[in-house]
C-alpha cells in the first residue's frame, strides 16, 4: 500500500510528454492526444487512479 501512496505523490509530470496538451475548456483543461480523454487533473493522474500503475504511454518531449 505503502508503493502506491509514493507514486500517487509523485505522479508523471504531463508536462514534460508529448501527447499533453492544454485544452482551455474550465472543466476539463488537461488532455492526453495518445489516449483520448481530457481530465479536471493531470491525465497521469486519472491514469493511475484508474489502473493502479503509472501511464506506460509517456513519451518525453524531444528538447529543442
Amino acid at each position: 500500500m505503502k508503493d502506491k501512496e509514493d507514486a500517487a505523490s509523485r505522479p508523471i509530470n504531463c508536462f514534460l510528454c508529448r501527447y499533453f496538451y492544454i485544452t482551455y475548456e474550465k472543466k476539463f483543461p488537461y488532455g492526453c492526444r495518445v489516449m483520448g480523454f481530457k481530465s479536471k487533473r493531470l491525465p497521469s493522474i486519472d491514469v493511475f487512479n484508474n489502473s493502479d500503475m503509472d501511464c506506460s504511454l509517456f513519451m518525453e518531449k524531444e528538447k529543442t
